[in-house]
């Protein structure tokens, strides 16, 4: 098979990563449900090998993976988007995915969770690393859902392969009865829950109202949802790891890595909120989070329930479904330099034309590659070009990139500011540590939320604008700071008195 590029330019894009294309790369695919070992397996050839790379979905997990290789003796550095820990010697280094350096050629590299090919908003950085990877050897560990894609594309490269099917080490059980049978009841739940329990929630007020009603029953509780710093989210795993919380009350962000001695998975609704409207949970997202429950080593069984008997259904149908993706072509995003190439064309500086000409009127020829969705990235440059009219079409795309939630109005007035300082050459300096950093209350817990994700945007701009953002290497200290407020706020708030289950009963009784 052969990789075709019908405009045949030389810096076409499997030849742009030009140190793996000399590499000759063996590819292992480690396939398999959660919990059936396959990254286990890969991270033991990185440790072994003389140098590596491990390449994360979540910083959360690159600073794991960091950590157990310094404790089994391998030095090895730390590089996230917002930071840059580096050991002495270390030829070995953990990283987000996005931040993969194509330029230093290692023995070993590990992709994980290679279905997150599948993301719109992500998948192209599994792209980049399954092609540019500069390993000689390449483990590529995650589910069964896109291998199809992923053998072409090596085979199209001329490369070798093997492939291994892992099976769970643990069977995964879906439970007969739920746990408050035909009808949902707070009572029947109280009297179902058990230590090693997750209850699985799609909204940060229902993890903190489930979190704050199972403490008032007497049980003592972990709490981890997406909008916690992974600084948090590792002391709540670490609390239900060590036995000191009975139960674990999280959204799907426990669905990716994060190996916890869970029992069972409880999902608290079969819905989730998209962003755009409620609709059920897929196979992927099922699978992901059931597949967490039954610890190998601590549990012989994992267990999965809900709790209406009516969303059995829908969970034994994800789980006996074929996860096989629909992805005929891998997603590729645009680069810096093919944006300076179409705004010398176009005669502009504003990089949402840019983004809006290449979206709709460039078309890769690849017969295995495709553009990934730009909406996000043209949403934030609107913004910049409005704001920051005469700002470089470079920084224009680094503020394109990065990493903010433009619907939170905390968030994208920080952003704001930080670009007017680029476009204004003017230093900005870190937030001041707030009045209640070492309160005691809970009450500025989404406060500090929002705090820490300004923090991790400042960290990441310091890396990006030195002379703007001076104050990167403070970054940490202040964050472990917000990070101990909001651990402390976590095991004495008190929740939103009723779940959004229970507001749709209210609710529907009242019509």
């Amino acid at each position: 098979m052969t990789l075709t590029n019908q405009d045949s330019t030389p810096d076409s894009y499997t030849d742009s990563f030009h140190l793996a294309r000399k590499l000759n790369r063996h590819h292992h695919l480690y396939l398999g449900p959660t919990n059936s070992g396959k990254t286990y397996q890969a991270l033991l050839a990185l440790e072994q090998a003389k140098s590596g790379v491990y390449l994360a979905p979540l910083r959360l997990l690159a600073m794991e993976i960091r950590d157990r290789l310094v404790a089994s003796g391998v030095p090895c550095n730390l590089i996230t988007g917002e930071e840059r820990v580096i050991m002495e010697n270390a030829q070995h280094t953990a990283s987000t995915i996005e931040m993969m350096n194509v330029h230093k050629e290692v023995e070993v590299a590990v992709i994980d969770e290679i279905q997150m090919l599948q993301d719109p908003d992500r998948g192209s950085a599994w792209t980049a690393a399954l092609i540019g990877a500069p390993a000689s050897i390449v483990y590529i560990c995650g589910s069964n859902a896109v291998t199809a894609s992923c053998v072409a594309t090596i085979e199209a490269l001329n490369e070798t392969y093997d492939i291994t099917q892992l099976a769970r080490k643990t069977p995964l059980v879906l439970e007969q009865e739920s746990l408050c049978g035909q009808h949902y009841s707070r009572q029947k739940l109280k009297q179902k829950l058990q230590k090693g329990d997750a209850i699985i929630a799609f909204s940060r007020k229902d993890v903190l109202t489930f979190a704050a009603r199972f403490r008032q029953w007497g049980f003592s509780v972990a709490s981890i949802y997406g909008a916690l710093s992974p600084e948090v989210r590792r002391t709540e795993s670490e609390r239900f790891n060590s036995g000191q919380a009975d139960i674990l009350v999280a959204t799907d962000a426990i669905g990716m890595g994060l190996n916890l001695p869970i029992r069972r998975i409880i999902f608290a609704n079969i819905h989730k909120f998209d962003g755009v409207a409620s609709r059920l949970l897929n196979m992927t997202e099922v699978r992901q989070i059931a597949g967490r429950a039954g610890r190998f080593g601590i549990y012989a069984t994992g267990y999965v329930s809900v709790l209406e008997n009516d969303e059995l259904i829908h969970i034994e149908h994800m789980l006996s479904t074929d996860d096989t993706a629909d992805l005929n072509k891998l997603p590729v995003n645009i680069n810096l330099q093919q944006v300076s190439k179409i705004a010398h064309e176009m005669h502009t500086n504003k990089i949402a034309e840019v983004l809006n000409y290449h979206q709709e009127r460039i078309r890769f020829t690849h017969s295995l590659f495709e553009q990934a969705p730009l909406a996000t990235q043209i949403t934030q440059a609107l913004i910049v070009d409005e704001y920051a009219p005469k700002m470089s079409l470079k920084d224009k795309y680094i503020f394109v990139c990065a990493p903010i939630s433009l619907n939170v109005a905390f968030e994208k007035d920080y952003y704001l500011l930080c670009l007017k300082s680029v476009a204004e050459s003017k230093i900005r300096h870190l937030p001041i540590a707030p009045s209640w950093i070492d309160a005691q209350n809970p009450k500025h817990l989404e406060d500090a939320e929002l705090l820490s994700h300004n923090l991790s945007l400042y960290a990441w701009l310091s890396f990006k604008f030195p002379q703007y953002f001076v104050d990167g290497q403070h970054v940490s200290a202040l964050r472990s700071q917000v990070s101990r407020y909001i651990e402390r706020a976590l095991l004495t708030q008190a929740g939103y008195g009723d779940t959004s289950r229970e507001l749709d009963y209210l609710n529907t009784r009242r019509r």
